[in-house]
């Protein structure tokens, strides 16, 4: 029997080649990785329009922190949509109107020239087994020859995703699906008001849909996996932000390379850059860094060990509850680390932009 208000899942079953992979690749993995650790929320912004039917699309990537940052993301969206977009003074004037609300309110969702916009909310999770959190699969997307040029832009997370609760799914994520409906927090260690919270999800919006996975790095440390890094659309670009740390940001944070260098001055070209450190020392520790960089392009390395630290690539998954209306929006319990703020400069119905009037 299914949950109350919940929409009947329709299962296909594979015939692509690629897609009979994947799905044999998703049991290897359950038999790996059966349990699940859950991170806590994330949040973005999707749009419905008319022609949309129950479907929404992302327009604005689930990966913020707290609901104020993917309503400060949508000011700006609608900004520029009615700087460089809108057609006329009166389209105009209406995407300025929901700018200034969001600059005032916490709003959580804005009808718009007949679009409406919807902060919404993901839980992110991993799966987790006796060799730890899972790392990235076989059949998970990587390009077929690894681009480490950092001017080069990486797939972004969640591009042109149409979220549809009625598309078709394999078995097995209709196994996950359905195993994930009633997930909610329950430990002590969560406040009374997000348990209750939580608990209220699963009536009002009863049914989920799992996004497209994520990759991040993460270090061990004595009290577990700690994140090193934001999430990735591929476990490459995963990959790429590591080399980045490792050959770049980290060097600077530790005095091996000054902060005013040039810029294209990383742990591979910087052995003659000043420092605290003496030119031999200095090359030194320049070379263990860019040693251990260049470990990660001998293949699809997903495990790093490097100055006593574990450096690994992990898959990381998004789980959206959906309800009557649509996708959660925020819940009363999530914390907002700001205060809706004025971010950009006065436009005019004629999209000049008008001198800066603040203090």
């Amino acid at each position: 029997m299914r949950p109350r208000g919940s929409r009947r899942v329709v299962v296909r079953v594979p015939v692509e080649p690629v897609e009979a992979a994947q799905e044999a690749d998703a049991v290897d993995a359950v038999a790996r990785a059966s349990d699940v650790v859950v991170r806590g929320p994330l949040f973005g912004v999707a749009a419905q329009s008319p022609e949309d039917g129950p479907r929404w699309r992302v327009v604005l990537e689930v990966t913020s922190g707290c609901p104020q940052q993917a309503r400060d993301g949508l000011n700006s969206r609608l900004w520029f949509q009615a700087k460089d977009e809108a057609r006329d003074r009166a389209e105009r004037r209406e995407l300025l109107a929901a700018v200034a609300r969001l600059e005032r309110e916490r709003v959580d969702e804005l009808l718009v020239s007949g679009t409406r916009y919807r902060v919404v909310r993901a839980e992110e999770y991993a799966a987790s087994g006796p060799g730890g959190i899972e790392a990235p699969r076989p059949t998970d997307p990587e390009p077929p020859v690894p681009d480490w040029d950092r001017a080069v832009r990486e797939p972004g997370i969640d591009d042109a995703l149409v979220m549809d609760p009625d598309a078709p799914v394999t078995p097995t994520q209709a196994f996950e699906q359905l195993a994930l409906r009633e997930l909610c927090y329950t430990g002590r260690r969560f406040p009374e008001e997000v348990r209750d919270d939580s608990r209220r999800a699963l009536d009002t919006h009863p049914d989920v849909l799992v996004m497209p996975p994520t990759f991040s790095v993460v270090e061990r440390t004595t009290d577990g996996w700690r994140p090193v890094s934001g999430p990735h659309a591929t476990p490459h670009a995963a990959r790429k932000s590591l080399d980045f740390a490792l050959t770049w940001m980290w060097p600077r944070m530790r005095g091996h390379i000054p902060e005013d260098a040039d810029p294209r001055t990383d742990a591979r070209t910087g052995t003659a850059a000043g420092g605290a450190d003496s030119a031999d020392v200095r090359a030194a520790k320049l070379a263990a860094y860019a040693g251990a960089a260049d470990t990660l392009r001998v293949g699809r390395v997903n495990r790093l060990e490097f100055q006593d630290t574990v450096y690994q690539i992990v898959r990381t998954r998004r789980l959206l509850r959906w309800g009557p209306d649509g996708p959660e929006g925020p819940r009363p319990s999530d914390v907002n680390s700001q205060e809706p703020a004025r971010i950009h400069l006065t436009l005019d119905e004629d999209g000049r932009v008008l001198p800066d009037d603040r203090p």
